[in-house]
């Protein structure tokens, strides 16, 4: 099963997508496509992220390969999050297709976290926007494949449904 999990920053999407994961009755792997940084509140951010991991869970950071990792990875994958993971592709380009089809084929329950930028205001730079239609058509994709979509506002859930 593969559920998408959106949400604007502080929304909460990484806990629901946690809590997925902990029940899922599946040994968990946690991707993390943030790479550490010299930017104290980031680092303070992966490090809250961090803290709130069981310890049985592995992790594995991966900023730039999540597709060869998801290939590789038995059990319940928490994939957190392609919004850091597009950030840091040159030029915001990354394959959502080859992601697509790693994701539809692994044989573990996987939980996908994005960031929704589709609510928030225009982006004032040329980069802003490109980053903002490149993580926007991925999360289309995704959610294309997906079983589940949620939708994540004030640490309340929304389950999204196919038009």
């Amino acid at each position: 099963m593969i559920t998408l999990v959106l949400g604007g920053t502080r929304s909460g999407k990484s806990e629901v997508a946690a809590r997925l994961a902990a029940a899922s009755g599946s040994p968990v792997t946690v991707v993390v496509t943030a790479a550490p940084c010299d930017d104290a509140d980031f680092a303070a951010r992966i490090a809250a992220h961090r803290g709130r991991r069981p310890p049985d869970w592995a992790t594995i950071e991966e900023p730039h390969d999540v597709v060869g990792v998801l290939d590789r990875v038995d059990g319940t994958v928490l994939l957190d999050a392609l919004g850091t993971w597009i950030a840091n592709a040159p030029d915001f380009s990354v394959d959502s297709t080859r992601l697509c089809d790693a994701l539809g084929g692994r044989s573990g329950d996987t939980i996908v976290v994005s960031d929704e930028v589709g609510l928030s205001v225009h982006a004032p730079t040329p980069a802003g926007r490109l980053f903002a239609d490149a993580l926007g058509l991925c999360n289309q994709t995704v959610a294309s494949i997906s079983d589940r979509v949620l939708l994540v506002v004030a640490g309340r859930t929304l389950e999204l449904h196919s038009p």
